[in-house]
């Protein structure tokens, strides 16, 4: 497509409208964002000129500001975390000063660490094309370290390479477990990069500062006494106090440059919702409004067909091969000479496959792709026209992470956001300013959960003895002692040692799986198809489910437990399928709470029992077929949960008659758990609830709980920003245009009462009697 002047993303957004039926009136919101000048600055002095030279050849003739500022931390040995949009070049805040220490000192060394494999190899590629270019670090050799690496070309890199491209996953597992072996690598280790740092929140976050803490310590273990240790160079999306959640990871103090010198293209944000369809009911005779999926496929195949290149971010792996599908079956219908250039992408797929895909739309073979968030991170594709979001990504930092894909290297472009049902998606396409305009939200990581830090403490000990300094220096004792106790950790006074015989790498999953993998089998051939996390098996492969996979269909034919094996059979059943299941709550403690008139609010924590009871079975376009029950083992969880009790007499008193209660408080729980990601960087799956007309103090009582062991951090954000988090879902059921509550107000996917009952004045009068007393007494 040639045309690229000031309004040229208004004119893909008329096509995208052009699309819609003419009954339709999708969009809540258009906002124009002006272009960004490019501030430049001259090359610092202490930058090797072979370096600069190899920088000049590709095109960079002098570095942007944010560039030179955080390259100057980094090479004065500042802890540094470099928080500024996708494509403004952050890569050579890091690139150079690593290459200029390896140019002068030929033993130095440097580690790349990414959450994605894809933005791992891309980096890795950039490494090599500048080391190639400078004759002195032709020995520098970048080389990958991950599952994607043969046994032999591990041993290569560890052996030959000075500049390590991997991840917090294969340096929990190889790296640290197996540190002996490393010990050159470690001991010259000057340059640890993070990339997308915002990415790291919850378990997985946490999981990963406690990595990087176990690093450090090895790295001081080999280092020479006049070595100070790595310094480590923090990228992140722009998001809400980077050197905060950065010094949380590292354990250090790190310093901040969030100020953007790069340019950028003029953008045109439309926010956009489906409109209610007047041809079926779902759950309960509720409205269904059209798919999000259903929605993309559709803008992005008359995007595709226009010309424009187009990303499409969808929610799920199997969205994102629907969203494809559907995409196709259009240009089947309007432009069948394009449908080769549609095609998905996202984890799970192999490794060659994902770089063909990446190569293909970066070089234009291929014109529409959709995927998950595989592609949010830092993989250099350029030149993108339009960017399309089936729903919200869950926070603000991916939104703008994955706007960032549309509009590359100072175009200007088109974004549209199409809002899920969803609660969430409601508030944020009716409330602009709170996805345009409000400050990103904190990054939520636990590094003290008991149930994430002694896995940690136990493959710190392996590694090597753990003193009593550091044991207090994680805030350790009690996990530690209670490690002791239960044999795994033996006490001596020089500090902590491993029990002999114990090995626990293999047994800590640091994404956070709970209870390790099942893997997902085809019955007739033996095959394996792919692989769930045991915690989330009885919801995503219980028996009768639907399992898509790379555009096949499958349906599960038994699930086992102790095996950790699920067997599927290829079929096309015409239906998805979604689980249902019950869950009861007790409180374990009495947690921090605080009573405010007729209302106490609370962290507290909690025990957790869930049990699916069975699936809906639903046609592709949301029509619900039947239920069908299960029989399945109950889960329990120990976790932490927000909770807010209101007196029978203040709801009463507020019009919410007691037979009302028990829908009210389910539909305002439904609406909080859809909400909370908007004050708290986590997914609406990390997290659950539980409302109940009689508590387990005996009064009327809304949890919502992390749903993760020990707790993710999220409950307690919510705690601390309860006024803004329950504000913002009233708001969101009220802007819903359905009567009497549907999927993107108070309706759960998730919910084992098949959302029954559910009183959408009632929450939102529950909603407000809350915010008023807090208010009052506040």
């Amino acid at each position: 497509m040639s045309s690229q002047g000031p309004d040229f993303g208004r004119e893909l957004l008329a096509v995208a409208v052009d699309g819609a039926d003419d009954d339709e009136a999708p969009l809540r919101h258009v906002a124009d964002l002006a272009p960004r000048r490019a501030r430049s600055q001259s090359w610092p002095q202490w930058a090797d000129a072979d370096v600069v030279r190899a920088f000049a050849e590709r095109g960079v003739t002098e570095p942007w500001s944010h560039q030179v500022a955080a390259a100057d931390l980094a090479h004065s040995g500042r802890h540094v975390v470099l928080s500024t949009g996708t494509a403004s070049g952050k890569s050579l805040a890091y690139q150079l000063p690593i290459l200029t220490a390896m140019a002068a000192n030929p033993r130095s060394r440097a580690l790349y660490l990414s959450p994605t494999k894809a933005l791992g190899h891309d980096q890795l590629r950039a490494a090599r094309s500048l080391t190639e270019a400078v004759p002195r670090l032709a020995d520098v050799a970048p080389s990958p370290y991950d599952g994607d690496s043969s046994t032999e070309a591990r041993r290569f890199t560890r052996e030959r390479s000075r500049w390590i491209f991997s991840n917090p996953d294969m340096i929990h597992l190889s790296m640290l477990r197996n540190h002996a072996r490393w010990a050159v690598f470690l001991r010259n280790l000057d340059y640890i990069v993070v990339d997308e740092c915002h990415y790291y929140r919850g378990i997985f976050g946490s999981n990963v500062a406690l990595v990087l803490r176990r690093l450090l310590r090895l790295c001081a273990r080999y280092a020479s006494s006049e070595s100070s240790g790595p310094t480590v160079v923090f990228a992140s999306a722009t998001a809400s106090s980077p050197a905060a959640t950065a010094s949380e990871l590292l354990g250090e103090t790190v310093v901040e440059v969030t100020e953007d010198g790069s340019p950028q293209g003029g953008r045109t944000v439309a926010l956009w919702e489906p409109a209610l369809r007047t041809d079926l009911l779902g759950e309960n005779g509720a409205p269904v409004r059209r798919s999000a999926g259903a929605e993309a496929a559709r803008v992005m195949a008359d995007l595709v067909a226009e010309g424009a290149r187009t990303l499409t971010f969808v929610r799920s792996r199997r969205g994102a091969e629907l969203t494809a599908l559907g995409a196709r079956a259009r240009l089947e219908d309007t432009a069948p000479d394009l449908v080769e250039l549609v095609a998905s992408y996202r984890a799970g797929y192999l490794a060659e496959d994902r770089r063909d895909l990446e190569a293909a739309l970066a070089d234009g073979r291929l014109r529409g792709l959709s995927t998950t968030n595989a592609l949010e991170l830092g993989v250099d594709i350029a030149g993108l026209d339009a960017v399309v979001l089936a729903g919200f990504p869950g926070t603000v930092a991916s939104f703008w992470q994955q706007a960032g894909r549309a509009g590359r290297r100072g175009q200007s472009a088109l974004i549209v956001m199409i809002a899920r049902d969803d609660p969430l998606d409601t508030y944020l396409v009716n409330h602009p300013a709170a996805l345009l305009g409000k400050p990103l939200e904190r990054v939520v990581i636990d590094p003290t959960n008991p149930h994430v830090l002694g896995p940690q403490l136990l493959c710190a000990a392996a590694e090597l003895p753990l003193t009593d300094a550091e044991v207090r220096g994680w805030n350790a004792e009690a996990v530690a002692e209670s490690l002791v106790d239960d044999g795994l950790l033996r006490r001596r006074p020089s500090g902590y040692f491993p029990t002999p015989g114990v090995d626990p790498h293999h047994t800590v999953d640091i994404r956070g799986s709970i209870g390790g993998q099942v893997a997902i089998i085809e019955a007739e051939t033996g095959r394996m198809v792919g692989n769930a996390g045991a915690g989330q098996a009885p919801a995503s492969v219980h028996p009768g489910a639907v399992y898509l996979h790379r555009g096949e269909t499958y349906v599960v034919d038994s699930l086992d437990f102790e095996a950790g094996i699920a067997f599927v059979h290829l079929e096309d059943p015409g239906y998805g399928t979604a689980a249902r299941e019950i869950t009861d709550i007790t409180t374990t403690g009495t947690g921090e709470r605080r009573t405010t008139g007729s209302v106490t609010t609370g962290v507290v924590p909690v025990s957790v029992s869930h049990t699916v009871i069975g699936y809906l079975r639903r046609r592709l376009n949301g029509e619900v077929i039947d239920f069908v029950e299960l029989d399945m083992p109950t889960q329990t969880l120990q976790t932490v949960a927000v909770m807010c009790t209101i007196t029978p007499e203040a709801l009463y008193a507020n019009g919410i008659e007691p037979l009302r209660v028990p829908g009210a408080l389910h539909a305002a729980e439904h609406a909080a758990i859809g909400l909370l990601p908007l004050v708290a960087s986590c997914d609406r799956g990390d997290i659950g609830g539980v409302s109940t007309a009689v508590g387990p103090d005996g009064l009327p009582t809304i949890f919502v709980y992390d749903g993760h062991p020990g707790g993710a951090g999220f409950a307690d954000r919510g705690f601390r920003q309860f006024a803004v988090w329950w504000g913002a879902t009233a708001d969101a059921i009220e802007a819903c245009e359905c009567q009497h509550g549907c999927p993107s107000c108070v309706q759960s996917p998730k919910c084992g009462n098949g959302n029954d009952p559910l009183d959408k004045a009632g929450a939102v009068a529950v909603l407000r009697l809350v915010l008023s007393e807090l208010a009052r007494y506040g």
